[in-house]
């Protein structure tokens, strides 16, 4: 059975399940998973810790829970994107600060929206694709083959299209050039040869650059996009204004600067909605120690 078969089923068998039993047996899998994975548990505190040392151990153990929990509802919710239409999204979906990306569009260079795994972030690009124009999503293929097909397919639902980071530049500036919109993540660790070192939460964290290089490069509109889950579960889509871009003629120095900007913005964002965000994730994994100096 090829995978792309077996993701057919899989999607098919998750979506069958009434939306609010797949809820609770997804946010009850994570719950059971933070209670059976110490690994990851201890990195999630650990990072908090670090983020918020002014916070006693059980707001940090609140915030944990509310991060795998945010993860159930985020894999539960995933079935039913497919479902969601320019119709039907203004029930689930409140919107703030379109005028910004309508504004940025008008310039006629595209837009890079940039965000973070924070909220539902596979919302976040069906909305932007429903209420605005279907984007480009950049992204990093799965390791296994049939998550990755079944991620594709429900990215793809809405008119996105998915498009893997390796070898993606030439892609990028064409659809830029056809003023569309480019959707990035960029809150995850990377190697040291694929970023600089920016503060993010009083710490060096390695961040890709490719936001900052893009930018500057074309001129492109930069603008920062969140989905956060309000206490009722509908969301908020929040577009913030665009982010002046540093230009001093320094490529290395304006990179970093530019990075740190973004880096900044998505750290506001997390700190209005810790439990929204990856903290199982190692975002602090590479050290500066494994760095070489890079040309930019």
């Amino acid at each position: 059975m090829t995978a792309q078969r077996l993701a057919d089923i899989i999607f098919v068998l998750f979506r069958a399940i009434p939306a609010p039993l797949r809820k609770a047996l997804f946010t009850g899998c994570f719950r059971l998973f933070y209670h059976l994975a110490p690994r990851q548990r201890l990195i999630a505190a650990y990072n908090l810790r670090r983020a918020f040392p002014e916070k006693k151990d059980g707001q940090i153990v609140a915030i944990a829970r509310g991060a795998y929990r945010n993860l159930g509802i985020v894999a539960a919710e995933f079935f039913d994107l497919p479902r969601l239409t320019k119709d039907n999204i203004g029930k689930l979906v409140e919107v703030e600060g379109l005028e910004n990306c309508t504004q940025a569009l008008a310039k006629g260079r595209g837009v890079l929206m940039f965000g973070a795994h924070f909220g539902n972030w596979e919302l976040e690009a069906v909305a932007a694709s429903l209420l605005i124009k279907p984007l480009v999503a950049i992204y990093r293929p799965l390791d296994s083959a049939v998550l990755d097909a079944l991620v594709l397919r429900v990215r793809s639902a809405t008119g996105n299209t998915p498009l893997a980071k390796d070898r993606a530049m030439r892609s990028m500036l064409r659809s830029l050039k056809h003023n569309e919109m480019l959707g990035i993540l960029i809150d995850q660790n990377v190697a040291w040869y694929e970023g600089v070192f920016v503060d993010y939460f009083g710490r060096p964290a390695c961040t890709t650059d490719g936001l900052a290089l893009l930018a500057r490069h074309t001129g492109a509109p930069v603008l920062p996009a969140y989905m956060a889950r309000r206490p009722d579960g509908r969301y908020r889509l929040v577009i913030g204004p665009e982010v002046e871009i540093i230009n001093a003629g320094d490529r290395e120095a304006d990179v970093l600067a530019n990075t740190q900007r973004f880096t900044k913005i998505i750290e506001e964002t997390v700190r209005l909605y810790p439990d929204q965000w990856l903290w199982v994730h190692q975002r602090w994994k590479t050290q500066r120690c494994q760095a070489r100096r890079k040309e930019i």
